[in-house]
């Protein structure tokens, strides 16, 4: 029996509204619901959803799915790319729907089983509004337990051919993203971002500007900086992250590399829980 601890709760994050679909590459649409992005990936015949956005979103995701693929249409499985609240906060009600695997990395499955929490978020780091209401963000897993299978040890995707997942921790232990080398197109999760996330003003503006992961929910920063330089070295054209609009070609490239070189200043917050003592 799947379990949604996020339902009756109030989730204290200003929404900034449920964006249009976007053909983001050859059958990948992102969507955007409230503050996250998710994504649709595959054609009528067959498609996945990519992460399960917000709670209580069930109903809007549905909606947008049958535009897509038509009514009644369902995924052939649930992809995550790691189970924090704004990413799996519809997934119960959905499988409740529509009775589809759900893949994650090994990593991953205790917090998404009902078995371990992730660490606290820190509304200490350095950053505006977002980061400050943090504290009251939910770190307790949900239970999608009898759905949840690990994603195969040889990279590949299940039900998405010519995709292959990459462990990028950091933002989560089992936080992985999903690369097609076929087009160059990238599902970042929150390995890194195309808007200030910690910050209020930003998100609703929602101006592109790249970053790493949302600080206050990210407790290993080494780890994230390997991620992001895995993730430029594959020399994506087309990406969707997390949080923000994608990005795409030269802009995205160009971005992508001054976040590896300068991944210590643009990313990491200058205090904090989860920050080095060298950085403080």
């Amino acid at each position: 029996m799947v379990n949604n601890p996020y339902e009756n709760k109030v989730m204290p994050m200003t929404s900034v509204g449920n964006g249009n679909v976007r053909l983001l590459a050859n059958d990948v649409h992102c969507y955007t619901n409230q503050v996250v992005n998710l994504c649709f990936v595959g054609s009528k015949e067959h498609w996945v959803l990519v992460d399960a956005g917000m709670p209580r979103s069930a109903d809007e995701i549905e909606k947008e799915a049958e535009k897509l693929f038509g009514k009644n249409s369902k995924p052939e499985a649930i992809i995550l790319t790691h189970g924090h609240f704004d990413h799996v906060g519809s997934a119960a009600e959905l499988l409740r729907r529509w009775d589809v695997p759900v893949y994650a990395h090994p990593l991953e499955i205790p917090y998404i089983t009902n078995e371990t929490s992730y660490l606290e978020p820190d509304p200490t780091v350095a950053g505006g509004l977002v980061a400050k209401l943090s504290k009251y963000f939910p770190n307790e897993p949900i239970d999608l337990s009898g759905y949840v299978h690990e994603l195969p040890v040889d990279g590949t995707v299940p039900h998405m051919p010519d995709w292959k997942w990459y462990h990028t921790p950091g933002h989560t232990p089992g936080h992985v993203s999903l690369f097609r080398e076929s087009d160059s197109t990238l599902i970042a999760g929150d390995a890194f971002t195309t808007v200030k996330q910690d910050e209020m003003f930003e998100v609703i503006k929602q101006e592109k500007e790249i970053n790493g992961p949302p600080r206050y929910f990210t407790p290993d920063w080494e780890a994230a900086e390997n991620s992001v330089k895995k993730l430029a070295s594959l020399n994506p054209l087309h990406a969707v992250t997390g949080h923000g609009i994608p990005m795409l070609g030269d802009e995205l490239q160009q971005e992508l590399d001054k976040l590896t070189r300068n991944f210590q200043e643009i990313a990491v917050p200058e205090h904090g829980k989860y920050v080095r003592e060298e950085k403080d």
